[in-house]
């Protein structure tokens, strides 16, 4: 049986390796004219239907995932919920970019405030000592990009005229 540490370390790689394919998957797929067709519900996305912030947001997962792989034991509770904080962010903008009215107004504030769980946790490592400062500034900043863009999605500015 694999040592618990090693474990952690498959399990990391998996989930990491997984938002990096579920990108793949979705970077090059046109859904065509649906019933939830999204041209009509958000002006502010590329033109290829997906938006920038969940990219971004599998960026900063990666990178928290990344992060937190060898915290060790008497805080991997709190490395476990970054994990799950991280991975719930690009999941839920994904969810709300195909959901419309006030569905994906709920899956983009639950984004949002996972991104705002993990700034906490990261925080309380890195002060622990349990996880690099400056790679902890790094992921900090990549969340912080995503709650701006997030927030954006949920006030979006009134168009003009």
């Amino acid at each position: 049986m694999p040592s618990p540490k090693s474990m952690w370390d498959v399990i990391a790689r998996v989930a990491a390796a997984a938002i990096r394919h579920a990108l793949a998957l979705t970077s090059h797929v046109d859904f065509g004219e649906g019933m939830n067709h999204s041209e009509e519900a958000m002006n502010n996305e590329p033109p290829n239907g997906n938006l920038i912030v969940i990219g971004k947001a599998i960026d900063a997962a990666d990178e928290a995932i990344s992060l937190v792989r060898r915290v060790p034991a008497p805080l991997k509770s709190l490395a476990d919920q970054v994990i799950r904080s991280a991975v719930s962010v690009p999941a839920n903008l994904s969810e709300g970019h195909g959901r419309a009215g006030r569905d994906r107004i709920h899956h983009w504030r639950i984004a949002f405030a996972s991104a705002k769980e993990i700034d906490t946790h990261i925080r309380l490592l890195a002060r622990a000592g349990s996880v690099d400062r400056h790679r902890a500034a790094k992921t900090l900043d990549l969340f912080d990009q995503v709650r701006a863009m997030t927030w954006r999605l949920l006030h979006p500015k009134p168009r003009r005229p």
